[in-house]
């Protein structure tokens, strides 16, 4: 007759345990690490594995021990070779352990690798062309996504996934900033009442459009309600005191005359306050075509 012996049963039973075993272990390493392998499905996982042990295979010679520990190290194996592709694949500064550092309210400056018309007449922290801020905020709590609450033309006061302001912002270097004797709280929540609203290009004094260091401005606090950061005036020239040409053709087509000296504020100035600490500093590598 053609049929199984007692042993090849056991071995082909044993094998499906240890398969359930290995799918009970890998849910365990999911836990562990949810957005490391969140992309990953058990029907990948079997790619890896070793088949089930059939009657004509060589497994039918080894012992059951032996068979659970190469579950295992299959499984170990596919856990670490995906973990190190997706850290190898993911150069996002706000997706590594950086994350622990950042608290609620923390300023995130943008520095571009080249000059432009905003640095060419304003100065940032070490020198660095900042030319835009924004503010750090997790909805949901300390563990929810992380966003960038923001002023940014064509959309205005919005909140970007941290991702996406990283990934529209190619070859910029980052600085974290947190903001000493600040009433983060209060002043996330008066920043987000602005959400909606349009984006100044003029950047000119008031609220009904704003631009994106006015939005810090008028909505930091400190621990006893009052402004933390005072307006300065707008500044439009150059280090040699000339207003650029940038400005001057930019205001003139718009019928205006440069609002040169007008109460306002700017990134880099922002970044180069004594309230601000510096956290850490990142820096986002130019994308290349493969």
């Amino acid at each position: 007759m053609n049929t199984f012996s007692k042993t090849n049963l056991a071995v082909i039973a044993n094998g499906r345990f240890q398969r359930r075993r290995c799918f009970s272990w890998f849910r365990g390493c999911r836990k562990l690490h949810p957005r490391l392998l969140k992309s990953v499905a058990f029907s990948d996982m079997v790619h890896f594995l070793p088949p089930l042990p059939r009657p004509s295979s060589p497994l039918t010679k080894l012992s059951l021990r032996l068979q659970s520990r190469l579950w295992r190290i299959a499984v170990v194996f596919l856990f670490v070779a995906v973990a190190i592709k997706a850290q190898s694949q993911n150069n996002s500064p706000f997706s590594s352990h950086s994350t622990q550092l950042i608290e609620e309210g923390d300023l995130i400056f943008v520095a571009q690798p080249q000059d432009n018309a905003i640095t060419q007449v304003t100065q940032g922290i070490d020198s660095l062309a900042i030319d835009h801020v924004a503010i750090l905020h997790r909805i949901g709590g300390e563990t929810g996504p992380l966003y960038a609450l923001e002023a940014i033309p064509h959309q205005g006061v919005t909140l970007t996934p941290i991702d996406s302001l990283v990934k529209r912002e190619q070859g910029a270097t980052f600085v974290l900033q947190r903001v000493e004797d600040v009433n983060a709280t209060s002043s996330v929540r008066k920043a987000l009442r602005y959400v909606g609203l349009p984006y100044d290009d003029l950047f000119l004094p008031g609220d009904s459009a704003i631009y994106c260091s006015e939005l810090v401005q008028i909505s930091y606090v400190d621990r006893q309600g009052r402004v933390l950061f005072d307006t300065i005036p707008m500044s439009f020239h150059d280090a040699s005191g000339r207003i650029t040409d940038h400005w001057t053709d930019f205001y003139r087509q718009r019928g205006m005359t440069v609002p040169e000296g007008l109460p306002g504020t700017n990134p880099g100035q922002l970044s180069r306050l004594p309230q601000m600490l510096k956290i850490t500093q990142f820096q986002k590598k130019q994308a290349t075509d493969d």
